[in-house]
């Protein structure tokens, strides 16, 4: 019989347990830019006014807190579902999408897995190399088997898209394909709307199960340019899935306001689709919570919240071009001039190319904490600290150089 004897020691997310040791450090510059949390030019977490407006309407008007529909407030899953596909998509018009509230976008992914592995039988999933480190263990944690695909191009600081496609042409048809819609975590690098036509046209090929994970979108280029994705996929007559996240684009990173959709058939198809989905989540949660939702749902759902939104959410994806531009000019600086592509990259994210000894040493001598494989958040970055990290980049190149 087990014993609880034998049960091992988890030693923490590798991502959050940076967090830990952040808090430790006695350096009187360290620098975080190892958690996915975007911050402002002062170093913290703001609370956009539009939130804050949403939340006071909340609060002037209390009400029961009961449960929720298992699958999420209307109103939200309908706004949301706007944001994502887009007002005028097709899809909407003929209600080809079964959307659910979720426990944010790792939530998505989860019901989302569980979903397919339930009711299609898919056990295999392939993920990008590399790729956000949860993704391997939602689905591994969901029964799949998980391999990769090619993606980033360590030489050519880009994506290997030729490596990528033909990875997906030699994978098990049924294989489920995780797709970064934009802002590729952690590389910051993305494709292009004539590549994503080639992955759309492969995947339907090959009778794979794409499914886009979109936890920034507006972070790139805007909400409209950053669902392409989901256009290209949308145009391509197939069924895919897609995960969305409000945690960055609203700062709601504790309330876990999230969405997972999948496209139909046809309507009749997304009507038992969705009540399977909701069979999941009931078997799962029970329900979701309120209050994330409500606030979203309010935002988007008056005028001027919903443009006070977009204009502060352009405000942060200029804010994390700027600080990029920022420090490849101070790498220039301080003598590096390799490292250009920075500028380059999409999100919040950088793949910085530094070793994992490199990223050891970063973090042991000049406090500056970022993950081992490279992954630098720039949107950690301000005027204050932007040259203290040019220059320990610098300084750990050199050393090893």
């Amino acid at each position: 019989m087990p014993s609880y004897d034998d049960i091992e020691y988890y030693p923490g997310d590798p991502i959050l347990g940076l967090a830990d040791l952040y808090a430790a450090d006695t350096h009187p510059q360290k620098v975080n830019l190892g958690v996915g949390i975007y911050l402002d030019e002062q170093g913290r977490l703001p609370l956009p006014e539009c939130v804050e407006v949403a939340e006071r309407r909340i609060a002037a008007n209390p009400a029961p807190r009961g449960y929720i529909p298992i699958g999420g407030l209307p109103d939200y899953v309908a706004r949301t579902q706007e944001v994502v596909f887009g007002a005028d998509s097709p899809l909407l018009e003929q209600q080809r999408v079964a959307s659910v509230q979720t426990l944010g976008g790792s939530g998505a992914l989860k019901e989302g897995a569980d979903f397919l592995r339930g009711l299609l039988g898919a056990s295999k999933m392939i993920m990008s190399n590399p790729s956000w480190a949860n993704h391997q263990a939602i689905f591994e944690g969901a029964g799949y088997e998980v391999g990769r695909y090619r993606y980033h191009d360590d030489e050519a600081h880009g994506v290997d898209v030729d490596g990528m496609l033909a990875d997906l042409a030699a994978a098990e048809p049924g294989t489920v394909v995780v797709l970064h819609a934009c802002c590729h975590n952690p590389t910051g690098y993305d494709i292009d709307e004539a590549q994503w036509r080639q992955v759309a046209e492969g995947a339907k090929r090959r009778e794979l199960v794409p499914f886009l994970d979109m936890a920034y979108q507006g972070f790139a280029e805007g909400l409209e340019a950053d669902r392409v994705a989901i256009r290209v996929f949308a145009e391509s007559g197939q069924r895919f899935c897609v995960g969305n996240s409000f945690s960055k684009t609203f700062g709601l990173y504790g309330e876990r306001v999230g969405a997972l959709h999948l496209v139909c058939r046809d309507d009749e198809e997304a009507v038992r689709v969705r009540s399977q989905l909701c069979r999941v989540i009931r078997t799962n949660y029970s329900n979701p919570p309120t209050h994330g939702a409500r606030v979203v749902s309010e935002v988007l759902g008056d005028e001027q919240l919903r443009a006070s939104w977009e204009t502060e959410l352009a405000g942060m994806r200029e804010r994390i071009r700027r600080m990029r531009e920022a420090l490849v000019t101070g790498l220039r600086e301080e003598g590096v001039e390799d490292m250009d592509f920075v500028a380059e990259q999409n999100g919040m994210f950088s793949n910085s190319g530094l070793s994992v000894a490199q990223m050891h040493q970063l973090r042991s001598d000049f406090g500056v904490y970022g993950t081992d494989d490279g992954r630098m958040c720039v949107a950690g970055l301000n005027e204050d600290n932007v040259q203290v990290v040019a220059r320990a980049i610098a300084q750990v190149r050199r050393a090893e150089g």
